[in-house]
């Protein structure tokens, strides 16, 4: 046989040859998360799941340490050479992408954003066969794999934590102050309990009258909204009706007959958002339509700032969010608001979108730096706790502060595919929805994403307009792809 075939046939056996590797994460030193547990591991090496050797690179600082994997049967080695299927969660280092070999992770290459061009390259030259775990949607559309229920309850954790510190500096003591951050626990269940207890001296010894009402606005409904409600459910608390927020700044309310503050300081407040609250029709006569909002949000105006905004003292910002939207708070909407002597403390912007639905969250944060502070009177952005302003929090990996738990959630999931997505060699054989979720086949965009070029070249503000005038092809496809989560249901890390 000639050599130069022979060496051609040993490279397409290494796709679905049933070897499954676990790169350790590299892009971020707070990444602890993996894609399956040991206990996932055991389970598809002892059935017959398609899966013959899992190979894990030694990581010391993956949640689940190298001998746990060892005890179960995997190999660990630094050499992934043998994987036809090699699993992660982050996007690894480009040097480190093997060729011929499939790879499914975060990829967010569909989102067709120009930065994710030198990743999208690497596939195609080293003809990569790549999935994305955002993209397996089951029969509704839903995400199967997804981390925003743990992105939410992180959040809201991190966020109480700077809460109090926030509050110290404007000269108030609250029981906030004890509250750590998610990663400085155990468990979920140890920060779960550090929540209560702050909810306990809350329902005891009350909040400063002066930062009550404390009125926490989520948006959306999906998993990182839910997440985040979970942790504030811990609280004594009441949720209101958009409708009735500003009923609870009607002065003299929660005072007794001789001044004493009753009920109100010692509980707070939530109130969920969807887009019917955000937003109004431009025709005044025609009421808000949510399948006419997305298929049209040009015709619609924002109203947030004016209806909701004046009554929120913390924005939990959970929604999915594109351009063709109006924005949740822009910046000279906060400046007006900040004008009128508006209540808003922070924004915990648990989906990340740098300058996207809170215009002036214009950075990610970190775990080990997680706020800044705008000053929207004199639109300047400050790395501390004091002086005037909004706190902001926008961490872009959150849900690896539950790196145990999020990791056995998800690859309770994962392991239900991983044994077909290590075993096929052909993409035309696998079930649909993992079919979908394929953007390259051997270095071949497969039929969904071959738009994925063309959109990154655009320029990001004339993508909706091409979309809008036909000018794209396919593009019924990627709006199916764009919108693959509604904007009250968020996205996910």
């Amino acid at each position: 046989m000639n050599p130069s075939v022979d060496e051609e046939m040993k490279k397409k056996k290494k796709l679905g040859n049933g070897v499954v590797g676990i790169l350790a994460e590299s892009v971020n030193k707070w990444e602890r998360r993996t894609p399956l547990t040991p206990s996932h591991c055991s389970r598809l090496l002892q059935d017959r799941t398609g899966v013959s050797r899992i190979v894990v690179q030694p990581s010391a600082k993956r949640i689940y340490h190298d001998a746990l994997y060892s005890d179960v049967g995997c190999e660990i080695s630094d050499d992934l050479s043998d994987c036809g299927l090699i699993l992660c969660i982050k996007q690894p280092k480009l040097e480190m992408i093997l060729p011929e070999r499939a790879y499914a992770f975060f990829s967010h290459i569909h989102r067709a954003q120009k930065e994710k061009m030198p990743l999208l390259d690497k596939i195609l030259s080293e003809r990569v066969t790549l999935y994305d775990y955002e993209l397996i949607v089951g029969d509704h559309g839903k995400r199967l794999l997804a981390f925003g229920i743990y992105a939410g309850r992180a959040g809201l954790v991190d966020f109480l934590h700077g809460l109090g510190q926030r509050y110290l500096s404007q000269g108030y003591s609250t029981p906030f102050l004890s509250l750590g951050s998610s990663y400085m626990y155990p468990s979920l269940a140890a920060a779960k309990a550090a929540v209560i207890s702050v909810g306990e001296e809350i329902s005891s010894q009350g909040l400063p009258l002066g930062i009550c009402p404390l009125v926490f606005v989520f948006t959306g409904t999906g998993n990182v909204s839910r997440g985040a409600q979970e942790m504030f459910k811990l609280l004594p608390h009441a949720f209101v009706e958009p409708s009735n927020l500003p009923g609870l700044f009607v002065k003299d309310k929660g005072m007794s007959q001789n001044g004493k503050s009753t009920k109100r300081v010692h509980q707070v407040y939530g109130c969920i958002i969807t887009s019917q609250d955000m937003v109004e029709h431009q025709d005044p006569s025609k009421s808000f339509d949510k399948a006419d909002y997305y298929a049209h949000p040009e015709h619609y105006n924002p109203v947030f700032h004016d209806k909701i905004a004046p009554y929120t003292s913390v924005l939990v910002n959970c929604m999915y969010w594109e351009k063709k939207f109006p924005r949740l708070l822009s910046t000279k909407q906060v400046q007006d608001l900040a004008e009128k002597g508006c209540p808003l403390v922070g924004i915990c912007d648990i989906t990340c979108d740098i300058g996207g639905s809170v215009e002036f969250v214009n950075r990610a944060t970190s775990i080990d730096s997680p706020f800044f502070r705008f000053d929207p009177t004199n639109n300047s952005y400050y790395n501390d706790m004091d002086g005037d302003g909004v706190l902001c929090m926008a961490i872009d990996i959150l849900p690896t502060e539950f790196a145990k738990e999020a990791s056995q959630h998800f690859g309770d999931i994962l392991s239900e595919f991983v044994g077909s997505l290590a075993s096929v060699t052909e993409v035309s054989d696998l079930p649909g929805h993992l079919k979908k979720a394929c953007i390259s086949y051997r270095g071949e965009l497969t039929p969904l994403y071959e738009h994925i070029p063309r959109m990154m070249k655009s320029d990001p503000e004339d993508v909706q307009g091409k979309i809008a005038s036909g000018v794209v092809s396919n593009q019924r496809t990627y709006k199916s792809l764009t919108l693959l989560v509604n904007p009250d249901e968020g996205g996910d890390k």
